[in-house]
């Protein structure tokens, strides 16, 4: 058997709601948003950064559902401040196919449209 990293789940354009370097670490996400990509809390993600290209790993850890939170703790909030726009990707090791679930939020990190896995070179426009 040979195992394959594969996207498992994505959140794309998240919004920074916190950035505190005085935590343990990790980065809090509305539970709803955990929810829609099949994100289990203390799961590894993924996080990175469209305003200046940082990209890093942490755990996952459920904020209220429905709060749009995302909180980046601990010392990746170095990379990322409030406001930043994020990509949350979480992957699994598999020898089999995973349909990845996506999903695009909006500025207040609310689901806008659950987005299909295409397998592209070319840039898709998200409306």
């Amino acid at each position: 058997m040979r195992l394959v990293e594969r996207l498992k789940g994505k959140i794309h354009m998240a919004r920074v709601t916190e950035s505190r370097l005085d935590y343990i670490g990790s980065i809090a996400i509305d539970e709803e948003l955990m929810d829609a990509i099949g994100l289990e809390p203390g799961e590894m993600v993924h996080v990175w950064v469209m305003d200046n290209g940082e990209r890093f790993q942490t755990y996952a850890i459920p904020a209220p559902p429905g709060s749009g939170e995302v909180a980046i703790y601990g010392s990746a909030a170095h990379r990322a401040q409030k406001g930043h726009r994020v990509i949350i990707a979480c992957t699994t090791f598999t020898d089999e196919w995973v349909e990845p679930k996506m999903v695009l939020v909006n500025e207040k990190n609310q689901i806008v449209q659950y987005l299909p896995f295409k397998v592209q070179a070319m840039p898709v426009e998200l409306s």
